[in-house]
């Protein structure tokens, strides 16, 4: 009898120590880990404070300070068509042609990749994934010689369309799984009136999925805009260079920098991709929360 009442109390107790052990082992992770985010925070935060400030600073070196007095010159001495305008336009069409392209071959490709049930169609996404591994260094030698021999050097159409094709995989693999959310019980009621698998893909499902498709776009949009490598070997005139490219001509020689110009500039050329980040998360969020619904 003593036994048994003696057993619960002493399973109890180890796990009352165990509990007073744990509470402070999990703050000290908490804080540590708030810590670390932290440290992680201000390394983004101080450059683009540095950036803001030093747009409006007519002196601005390398290290962090306030200026003396706030200033526009540097906005001033940026904002010429040759400098900036041009540029941004060459930019906006590379990104925008590319996007369009991207999304059109996109959803083509994923619709028999979402509606059929192929027998080497899991195969075929892994290496359609693959291809989102190959570094675009490695192949930009054969892409150059193919170039120079198809007469596309310093060809706007020739760069959009590769840019677009650098950004097919990745965009195959995001249609896709918007469109699976898509039901196809409504393909097949559009069927049984007649209309074809086109037809139906272009009334049907792709209204349906038209976040996923925003998406998608403005994905393969932010990453053409950003893109600096493609542009500078594909691209020689400077007239035809976007702005990731036309930056360094901030960078004098002998290692002078006009760091005050280079913020101005900096800021012109993030405007329209923050704006577009700020504009994917409401339509990511509408669009998984279409998926849901569909689902459910």
């Amino acid at each position: 009898m003593t036994g048994q009442m003696t057993a619960p109390a002493a399973k109890t107790r180890p796990g009352v120590v165990v509990g007073q052990m744990a509470g402070p082992r999990v703050t000290a992770t908490k804080l540590a880990a708030n810590l670390v985010l932290l440290v992680i925070a201000l390394l983004f935060v101080l450059p683009m404070a540095w950036v803001l400030v030093a747009s409006f600073d007519a002196g601005a070196t390398l290290s962090f300070g306030l200026p003396e007095a706030v200033t526009t010159a540097n906005f001033s001495a940026i904002m010429t068509p040759e400098l900036t305008w041009l540029p941004l336009w060459n930019a906006f069409v590379l990104s925008a042609g590319s996007g369009a392209i991207t999304v059109v071959v996109a959803v083509l490709a994923a619709y028999p990749l979402s509606r059929y049930r192929m027998r080497f169609g899991k195969y075929f996404l892994y290496s359609v994934l693959f291809g989102t591994c190959l570094p675009i260094t490695a192949i930009m030698v054969p892409v150059y010689a193919l170039f120079v021999q198809l007469n596309l050097l310093d060809s706007l159409p020739g760069t959009i369309f590769f840019m677009a094709a650098t950004s097919l995989p990745m965009a195959i693999w995001m249609t896709k799984n918007f469109m699976d959310s898509v039901p196809i019980s409504l393909e097949e009621a559009a069927w049984t009136e007649g209309a074809s698998a086109m037809q139906a893909l272009r009334r049907v499902v792709l209204p349906l999925m038209r976040p996923g498709i925003a998406v998608v776009f403005i994905f393969v949009f932010v990453q053409a805009w950003g893109n600096f490598f493609v542009p500078f070997v594909l691209l020689l005139s400077p007239e035809k260079q976007p702005a990731a490219v036309s930056i360094f001509a901030f960078f004098g020689q002998y290692g002078s920098v006009a760091y005050g110009q280079l913020a101005a500039y900096s800021l012109l050329y993030a405007a329209p991709v923050l704006g577009l980040y700020v504009l994917v998360t409401r339509i990511s969020g509408s669009a998984f929360a279409l998926a849901g619904a569909v689902k459910g």
